[in-house]
């Protein structure tokens, strides 16, 4: 592994604090007493509180002087000044542990312990005087450097690679980047303290699933080898939740992982996080209300208002939303009625729109590519796009009032899909037949067409009470409230193509040695760019590698005796011999 100047001058200090009898990664625990904001808040000169405080953090900036220094210190909640004075750390005559190990052996992004007392400074700064410190954990790998001053970040990172691939790395360097997770968790928390108050229960359902139900999409494949079958990743969680009522609960709901073998963009991953809501005895309508509340309750409680701001707009999250059937939705956007159409009707005005379109789509697909390619834009401000097509909704009740149409509301917001609810069917009949039909598309080469699900048609038998059911997905809702234009930016760990390692062109240390360079000048010549033997012939001037090799060598402080230009010029030329 060829290391960087930074890292190995880090490794070097790591080698003398363990000389000096410390441990760098001690394993007992570190009491603290005090967090890093809490004094920012609380701490009052008058009051002179805080006068013994342990807190422990991360070095994050230092100002090394003569007998004193200052670094600045970050822990979970944020940070804060410290003062390290030579004779309080050090009473006795022995300084090493400030004159060494705090002023020349720790490093920006080592994790300390400190005890001491709290002060303000003549510039007014809250500060910890340090009486003692201890090293919990050193840092062999320099993080980016950022430059900030008075809480605004002016070089944050912001490669979405290093970002996304080294998530550790982003939330130490981007503060914020932190603040967004806690929201994201605050938006779970929120809807969990409504349902439970209401008495519906949280539960837990499958994740492998002999049959992947619930949704139409394309699921992972596995192999169970014990049982000998081939076993999906969830897609969706509904079937199970449904099963539930059928069982006697009168309103579950579940915060659930699922997975989609399909593509990825900047608000689609195969892996995301969606909550699932079923209650009895309610309908879609009863369902829209309930959505209103659950959005707006969680804007409040998250972010203290419903009036927030994505990107460029305003949007309101105060109730009601805006009401409108995907079909008026589609002629208020074309100009086009395709009530009552058929599929090659819809196929003509697909053309006439330039939407494409496959022979595996039917007359429900061919609705929402128009819907999705015309119209889903459109709603910036939160709107229920009602009543979809029987053939895109296979596990929803037919309209009461209006054929061929289904009992299912989308919340939009933003011009991207929230919610998606229904009037669940409990006809067992109607849902079997509904499978049908999804299995009839999927022959036709639909490859996200349901499958039949047997035992749940079996389970609606029993008899399941008329049920509305909703999810919200919490990926897209969290972007949304916290103004995230992508849904990596709200996933701790998104999905990424793994990198593939570069193939190191490095020639063997036998070699070096084969041409008299000793041993111990092997890795300061690879460290300066000279990785393998045919570097060194293309060398013109000795003088100056023998200069940048001394360079090196004072600069690590790494003790070898000078090389001079004679020596390396009798290195080159039996490398070029």
């Amino acid at each position: 592994m060829t290391l960087s100047e930074q890292e190995q001058i880090r490794r070097e200090s790591l080698n003398e604090l363990r000389k000096l009898g410390i441990n760098p990664y001690p394993a007992a625990e570190y009491k603290t007493n005090a967090y890093a904001q809490d004094i920012l808040n609380n701490f009052s000169q008058e009051k002179n509180n805080y006068q013994d405080v342990s807190i422990a953090g991360r070095i994050m900036s230092r100002r090394i002087m003569g007998s004193a220094s200052f670094a600045e210190l970050m822990d979970s909640s944020g940070k804060i000044q410290i003062y390290v004075r030579r004779d309080d750390v050090c009473p006795g005559e022995d300084k090493t542990l400030y004159n060494t190990v705090f002023k020349r052996l720790l490093d920006i992004g080592d994790i300390i312990g400190v005890k001491g007392f709290v002060f303000r400074t003549m510039m007014g700064e809250i500060t910890v005087h340090v009486k003692e410190f201890t090293i919990l954990c050193k840092s062999i790998r320099p993080l980016p450097v950022v430059k900030e001053k008075d809480g605004i970040l002016y070089d944050a990172v912001t490669d979405p690679e290093m970002r996304y691939r080294q998530r550790y790395v982003d939330l130490i360097v981007n503060p914020h980047v932190r603040d967004v997770f806690v929201k994201r968790t605050r938006i779970i928390d929120s809807m969990r303290n409504l349902f439970n108050s209401r008495g519906y229960l949280e539960v837990e359902t499958p994740i492998l699933q002999p049959i992947p139900g619930g949704a139409a999409a394309r699921p992972f494949i596995t192999h169970h080898n014990t049982l000998d079958i081939p076993l999906y990743l969830r897609i969706a969680n509904e079937l199970y939740l449904k099963r539930l009522i059928v069982g006697g609960y009168e309103g579950v709901y579940e915060f659930s992982k699922d997975f989609r073998n399909e593509g990825m963009d900047r608000t689609h991953n195969p892996e995301f996080t969606v909550m699932e809501i079923y209650v009895a005895y309610k309908d879609y309508f009863w369902m829209m209300n309930f959505t209103e509340e659950i959005i707006s309750k969680v804007a409040s409680e998250v972010l203290g208002t419903t009036e927030i701001v994505y990107g460029d707009k305003k949007i309101s999250l105060k109730p009601p939303f805006k009401r409108i059937s995907m079909l008026d939705a589609i002629r208020e956007s074309t100009g086009k009625d395709i009530s009552g159409m058929d599929e090659m009707s819809l196929r003509n005005v697909c053309d006439e729109l330039g939407i494409e379109h496959t022979l595996g789509m039917g007359k429900g697909k061919l609705i929402d590519a128009i819907f999705s390619e015309k119209c889903e834009h459109n709603f910036i401000q939160p709107t229920f796009i009602t009543d979809y097509p029987v053939e895109t909704s296979p596990l929803t009740k037919m309209h009461r009032s209006k054929p061929g149409l289904t009992e299912r509301f989308e919340l939009m917001i933003n011009g991207k899909e929230i919610a998606n609810a229904y009037s669940e069917l409990n006809d067992p009949i109607d849902q079997l037949e509904r499978f049908q039909e999804q299995l009839r598309l999927s022959e036709k080469g639909d490859d996200e067409a349901m499958f039949i699900d047997y035992d749940f048609v079996r389970a609606l038998e029993y008899g399941m009470p008329p049920t509305s059911g909703m999810g919200i997905g919490i990926d897209r809702l969290a972007m949304l409230l916290t103004n995230q234009p992508s849904i990596q930016d709200v996933l701790f760990f998104p999905q990424m193509k793994p990198l593939v390692p570069k193939i190191k062109n490095e020639s063997p240390d036998e070699e070096y040695l084969k041409l008299g360079i000793p041993e111990q000048w092997i890795s300061p010549l690879k460290s300066t760019g000279y990785t393998t033997i045919k570097s060194l012939r293309e060398v013109e001037k000795a003088g100056k590698l023998a200069n940048d090799l001394n360079g090196y060598n004072k600069k690590n402080k790494l003790g070898l005796a000078g090389l001079s230009p004679e020596t390396v010029e009798e290195w080159i030329k039996k490398a070029k011999s």
